[in-house]
């Protein structure tokens, strides 16, 4: 990391800024170009094991990718605002982000039911709500296991 002092080194610290973010980016390699794709995602920590869950379609072109090389690459960030000294015209961004590399693979069918619960438990949702059973067999989920990430923030209060 080129700006170490923004590093977040603390696994607990890296872990609430995921827990603020709403949106994970999932980089794949691609046949000709990398391919990228916003999903939103799901927290699961065991100890120092961090897996992410995600759902979608059955079929489209990211498990074409994945079915060919399932390393990954993933960004989310969070906590952006504009920061601007008038006095010095300059201007910089506040925010934090992790970024991570893992691999990602299906969720089996028994299992899909608790990816599912995982995924909700990180948004908001009106209370008593309850996603239909239904959607269980025509939904596919993805869990991607973290080998390494890292944090970085940036907060210039002046």
């Amino acid at each position: 990391m080129r700006r170490s002092d923004r590093e977040i080194k603390d696994f607990e610290e890296i872990i609430e800024v995921i827990k603020k973010c709403d949106v994970c980016r999932v980089a794949m390699q691609g046949d000709e170009y990398p391919y990228i794709v916003p999903m939103n995602f799901g927290l699961e920590v065991d100890g120092n094991q961090v897996n992410l869950y995600f759902h979608g379609a059955m079929e489209g072109m990211k498990y074409q990718l994945l079915s060919k090389n399932n390393k990954v690459c993933f960004e989310m960030d969070c906590n952006h605002c504009l920061f601007t000294d008038m006095e010095n015209g300059n201007c910089t961004m506040n925010y934090e982000s992790v970024i991570g590399f893992g691999f990602m693979e299906d969720v089996p069918e028994e299992q899909k039911a608790e990816a599912l619960d995982i995924l909700m438990e990180h948004y908001p949702v009106p209370a008593g709500f309850h996603y239909s059973e239904a959607v269980v067999p025509r939904t596919r989920l993805l869990k991607l296991t973290v080998e390494k990430m890292t944090g970085k923030r940036r907060n210039k209060m002046s």
